[in-house]
């Protein structure tokens, strides 16, 4: 197996500068692209809180330029907004100008890893790598087999996953994979416990986090993830699984009324000034 030596992430966000700071961290050497001078900057910014100076001076190049960053990767990550034709756009242009042994990994936590690969010349190495936020801290990542993943890209990217310090546990391509899957259902479900009057709000997040020990409620969670993220998903789910994901009226007017959760200062909960 090819040893990865240089990891390339691409778009600079709270996720892709989370794991290319943990990229380098786990001692590979890491580009990451991004458009906006201003995201790469930030993601500077959080590697030199979590990483020694020299390595950061020494195996952290940052560019706008995409060709600059992935020529010479190993293993690319694409970490861009959860869209799959954007996304289908961006992997059409690092297939371009990657090289041809690198391994194209996407951080999608519920788009088809198979239509992304589509978009490609190289499908058999593009594979899905669905980290968690904060990357630094959460021990797990999906390893999402497309259709036309092949063994080899797989083990890579488990090794890849192993030498991060990271729990990988393998998922075939389908419709929200395992943890989004499972996510959606409780949120959703836990929206409808709401509508329905089966308890308050406080009440619903407390029995979850103390009789399930979940370290936060679903309703904070949802305001957490994102109520307009929440509707996207639990849309997507319907229409690839059935109705039993279908959104509720009350998440459907919250995010018309802009009511977002943490991001905009007011979900389910009030957060005061914006987080």
């Amino acid at each position: 197996m090819d040893v990865i030596e240089k990891v390339a992430v691409v778009g600079a966000g709270v996720m892709g500068s989370g794991i290319a700071t943990l990229c380098l961290a786990s001692g590979f050497r890491v580009s990451v692209y991004d458009s906006y001078g201003g995201a790469l900057e930030r993601t500077e910014a959080r590697a030199r809180k979590r990483t020694e100076p020299e390595r950061v001076e020494r195996d952290l190049d940052l560019t706008t330029d995409l060709s600059s960053a992935v020529r010479d990767a190993d293993f690319v990550i694409e970490a861009i907004p959860e869209n799959l034709q954007l996304k289908r756009d961006m992997f059409a242009q690092i297939d371009r100008h990657a090289s041809a042994k690198a391994v194209l990994a996407t951080n999608t936590s519920e788009l088809s890893v198979t239509a992304i690969a589509a978009a490609t010349e190289r499908p058999a190495q593009v594979i899905g790598m669905h980290w968690f936020n904060p990357p630094e801290r959460m021990a797990l990542i999906e390893i999402v087999v497309a259709l036309q993943t092949d063994e080899r890209t797989l083990e890579r990217t488990r090794d890849l996953a192993e030498r991060c310090g990271k729990t990988p546990v393998v998922v075939q391509d389908r419709q929200g994979f395992v943890t989004t899957r499972a996510l959606a259902a409780l949120l959703c479900e836990s929206i409808r416990i709401l509508e329905e009057g089966v308890a308050s709000r406080d009440d619903i997040d407390a029995a979850i986090r103390l009789g399930l020990n979940h370290p936060m409620g679903p309703l904070e969670l949802a305001d957490y993830v994102g109520l307009d993220t929440l509707l996207y998903i639990s849309e997507a789910m319907t229409e690839a699984i059935g109705e039993r994901f279908r959104p509720s009226q009350t998440l459907r007017k919250l995010v018309e009324a802009g009511h977002l959760g943490r991001k905009s200062g007011q979900g389910f909960y009030h957060y005061g000034d914006k987080e």
